[in-house]
């Protein structure tokens, strides 16, 4: 899979983008939300965008909403060190919401296979 991470800390970025290289996916880092939302718009073809919830000037929710209004369909899941649900309760259309912690390898693992399988 061809993976957008967005997030505006660097190491917790890379540390992203290593457990999924490791689960075999492409991976393109974006440092926040609006490079980021060039990255979707130039015609890119990614599957899936992991970005976090809490950066400047635009917050995940906020690129969320912002993709959706531009009828980008892909899933999108955010990235907290907050209570996920909180999030959740926030923008219920969002596709999932992680939390970063030592879990983060097996959710990643755990919500991509959600997304692989196919449609009923």
């Amino acid at each position: 899979m061809r993976i957008l991470v967005i997030d505006d800390d660097i190491l917790s970025c890379e540390m992203t983008v290593a457990i999924l290289e490791e689960l075999g996916h492409k991976t393109i880092m974006a440092a926040n939300a609006v490079e980021g939302a060039e990255l979707l718009g130039d015609g890119s073809e990614f599957e899936v965008v992991f970005s976090d919830l809490n950066m400047p000037m635009v917050s995940g929710i906020e690129l969320f909403r912002e993709i959706r209004e531009q009828q980008i369909t892909i899933p999108f899941i955010l990235l907290t060190g907050d209570d996920p649900a909180d999030a959740l309760t926030l923008e219920p259309k969002l596709d999932g919401c992680l939390m970063k912690d030592f879990t983060l390898p097996e959710t990643l693992e755990a919500i991509l296979s959600d997304i692989m399988k196919p449609q009923e």
